[in-house]
């Protein structure tokens, strides 16, 4: 008789854990904002485009992060406009708060929030919502999507950043398939989130389809990541990737380290004269609520 027990993934887990690491990697995510927002801008200057987010709009950002985007998103709206930047770690909403003070914008606000727990948003209170990098790593995807419907106005659209496939983005599979070899992970879980799991062809567009989103659209926008080397690289890596290290938590000391020279001889692969230009490939999708 076979007595094992399938594993199961335990949602309340990884994010108490997801929690901890952001708000240890808060600092470290700051610090690289303005690369980031290079990195990222044209998928997010997209992704506000397909969202329709112009002047006076009221905009929620879910897992903003440091807020980056956000700060992007309030210039954007204006005076006549407002943000509302929610995410899980507070300390990352902390610095977004901080530099939308530095940059003279009121219109502003931010709010510590599970991406899952929106229902507690007023309904039908913003225009459009966004989210960059941050839809791939919510267990319950379709209750994310759904409380995100539910604060937005009859018509108003969702637009999201994810990775595409792995074999676009070396920069970041590569090290995920070295950690998953070296911490001799299983197969992701049913249910567990993973960097690449919005990223082949129709998946994206299958999740807003089963959220009740009309007018689907999803656009590629390469994305490279520009650095000096792929030792500068993996310094950004380490630092602000709260998923790698979460792969490599039951490594010791000696152990994460190897991993991590691994990786940076890996990557060098991507060095040219002009420097480090990893392979990285977003999607951008929006996504419609009916109209009343």
């Amino acid at each position: 008789m076979d007595t094992a027990v399938n594993a199961a993934f335990d949602a309340a887990a990884y994010k108490t854990t997801t929690r901890a690491q952001w708000q240890a990697a808060a600092d470290a995510w700051h610090r690289w904002g303005g690369f980031i927002g290079s990195w990222l801008g044209e998928a997010t200057e997209t992704m506000f485009d397909l969202a329709h987010i112009g002047p006076g709009s009221r905009v929620l950002d879910v897992a903003a992060g440091a807020g980056e985007q956000s700060i992007s998103a309030a210039r954007r709206v204006g005076p006549g406009g407002h943000v509302l930047a929610t995410d899980i770690a507070p300390a990352l909403l902390e610095r977004a708060m901080a530099d939308a003070r530095q940059a003279g914008l009121s219109n502003l606000q931010t709010r510590e929030l599970d991406g899952e727990a929106l229902q507690v948003l007023p309904p039908a209170s913003f225009d459009a919502a966004i989210s960059r990098v941050g839809l791939i790593y919510f267990p319950d995807q379709q209750r994310a999507l759904a409380g995100i419907c539910r604060a937005l106005k009859p018509g108003g659209r969702v637009a999201a950043v994810v990775y595409s496939t792995p074999d676009r983005n070396g920069f970041f599979s590569i090290p995920v398939k070295i950690i998953r070899e070296r911490a001799q992970l299983p197969a992701p879980l049913p249910g567990q989130p993973s960097p690449f799991s919005l990223g082949a062809d129709g998946v994206l567009e299958a999740v807003f389809a089963k959220a009740g989103l009309r007018e689907i659209e999803v656009r590629r926008v390469p994305s490279p990541v520009k650095l000096p080397s792929a030792a500068e690289c993996v310094r950004f890596e380490r630092e602000s990737f709260g998923a790698l290290h979460q792969m490599m938590v039951k490594l010791d000391a000696a152990e994460k380290e190897k991993v991590w020279q691994d990786i940076e001889e890996a990557l060098r692969a991507f060095e040219t004269r002009d420097g480090f230009v990893g392979p990285c490939e977003m999607l951008v999708g929006v996504g419609r609520v009916a109209q009343a």
